[in-house]
């Protein structure tokens, strides 16, 4: 009888062909009472992690899934009930599972109660931001970075080893026992997956990070802690934990203590798509130093002019949405299937980031009819979501054409990938004081290098090499594209 009172909360359909997600954490617990548009769950899809609230209000009665469970789209999400209502006071069904419903609707089953006004259901009105939880989130291959710190730009990016990562927050506390009733975070996919490979739920541990987040050492510390008990003691142990971390022991000490790391989804993603561009695209690289010692000198210009601050890839992605309005090719993918070049009428500008969740690429959409500014305050609001990682997926897809400033990463250039189905990617190497000719003399100007990598099926090294002597020149004189602007 007192199903009959609940709402389901269904998993939306999130767009761009992701019909699945990962639990990462829950916001809420059975017994809690949620507003409308009250972040609920955090669901790590193949392009982001995303927070999704819910589209009504009421008090939770059933969860979809545990932390870590892979949710289809259709599926019910959570169930809530009216606030108030006996039904609400029972205890959650353990038995009851997801149930199949029409992606992206919430399923009343009785009374109707105000619902959020979001165009697609599961994404609420008002924007969030990343929790504690996923600021702090452990990154791919064991990097990380605090929820203070900000993602550079930049397709390339170092990092600690996964051991490393364990003592850079400060030393673990001792090995905690686990508990079936306990329910702490855990937000890295790794961290997870290793726990279910030697039997047990990492959320049942208690971890040592911010907020009691499980990390990867809580996790290893668990399985040594096992492995001693197993080797000096004849306290029994759970056979299949104990079992699985005594092999896990023998397989490293016979690989000579090599490690290895799953990919997570985003990771496995990432490696496909880096595959099929290097698999499809017959790429071609043209690349010229650039004296931007001019650039430099109009930025402070403009600077005191406006009390405003514009950062050097702001500049050059108004140079480059210039260039594009020249030399459209740039801007287009090759339909290999109809044989056809598609020339888009729109610039969705990527920006190509290193975030704790590993290279990504926010686009800027209609780029092409914003001024400086407006580009300016777009890039800085990709640059502060890449601090976490955590991007909506619409913030991930549609670019037509990428810019890479890999400069803040210490280098000159790259031999980018070409970011599939783009047909161009611009990368800006480091700013260097360098001896330079200038009118005949020999004088000290800051230099840089720009690298264009393009696919040779959409246009030829003349209009490749067209594009980026005009990007160089408005480097060198920024005056010469105001008429453009």
């Amino acid at each position: 009888m007192g199903r009959l009172m609940g709402r389901d909360f269904i998993l939306p359909d999130l767009g761009e062909g992701l019909t699945e997600a990962e639990v990462v954490a829950w916001l809420v617990a059975p017994g809690d009472e949620v507003a409308i548009d009250q972040p609920v769950v955090e669901l790590e899809s193949a392009k982001s992690v995303v927070q999704l609230p819910s589209p009504f209000a009421g008090v939770v009665e059933t969860l979809g899934g545990e932390v870590g469970e892979v949710l289809l789209a259709g599926q019910v999400l959570m169930t809530l009930a009216p606030a108030g209502t006996a039904s609400a006071q029972r205890a959650p069904d353990a038995a009851a599972g997801p149930e199949p419903a029409e992606p992206g609707v919430a399923v009343p089953t009785e009374a109707a109660t105000e619902e959020s006004g979001a165009v697609l259901i599961g994404y609420g009105t008002r924007a969030t931001s990343a929790t504690e939880r996923a600021a702090s989130a452990p990154a791919r291959f064991g990097r990380r970075r605090s929820a203070g710190g900000g993602g550079g730009a930049g397709g390339t990016g170092g990092g600690t080893s996964p051991s490393a990562a364990g003592t850079a927050t400060g030393p673990a506390r001792g090995p905690a026992r686990l508990d079936a009733s306990r329910r702490s975070p855990v937000v890295s996919p790794i961290v997870r997956r290793i726990a279910r490979q030697h039997g047990f739920d990492a959320s049942q541990l208690d971890g040592s990070g911010p907020d009691h987040l499980v990390m990867r050492r809580d996790v290893e510390a668990f399985l040594h802690e096992l492995e001693a008990e197993t080797v000096g003691a004849e306290t029994p142990v759970a056979p299949d934990v104990a079992a699985s971390a005594a092999h896990a022991t023998s397989a490293s000490d016979a690989a000579a203590g090599d490690r290895r790391v799953p990919l997570d989804r985003i990771g496995r993603t990432a490696a496909a798509h880096f595959s099929r561009s290097r698999r499809e695209i017959p790429e071609a690289t043209v690349w010229m130093d650039v004296d931007a010692t001019e650039l430099l000198a109009a930025r402070r210009q403009l600077q005191e002019a406006t009390g405003e601050r514009f950062g050097v890839t702001a500049l050059v992605a108004r140079f480059v949405v210039a260039g594009l309005a020249r030399h459209p090719l740039l801007n287009s993918s090759f339909d290999a299937e109809r044989e056809e070049i598609v020339l888009h009428g729109a610039v969705s500008l990527g920006i190509a980031a290193q975030t704790p969740r590993g290279l990504l690429v926010p686009v800027v959409h209609g780029a092409e009819r914003m001024s400086l500014r407006a580009l300016r305050d777009a890039i800085g609001g990709r640059s502060e979501a890449a601090a976490t990682g955590a991007f909506p997926p619409s913030a991930l897809t549609g670019g037509t054409f990428t810019l890479n400033n890999y400069g803040t990463l210490g280098v000159d250039g790259s031999a980018a990938i070409i970011n599939h189905p783009e047909a161009a990617m611009l990368g800006l190497g480091r700013l260097l004081e360098r001896p330079w000719v200038v009118d005949g003399t020999l004088a000290v100007r800051t230099v840089t290098e720009l690298t264009l990598s393009f696919d040779h099926r959409v246009c030829d090294g003349a209009e490749a090499a067209a594009f980026l002597t005009f990007v160089a020149r408005c480097i060198e004189r920024p005056v010469s594209v105001l008429a453009d602007l």
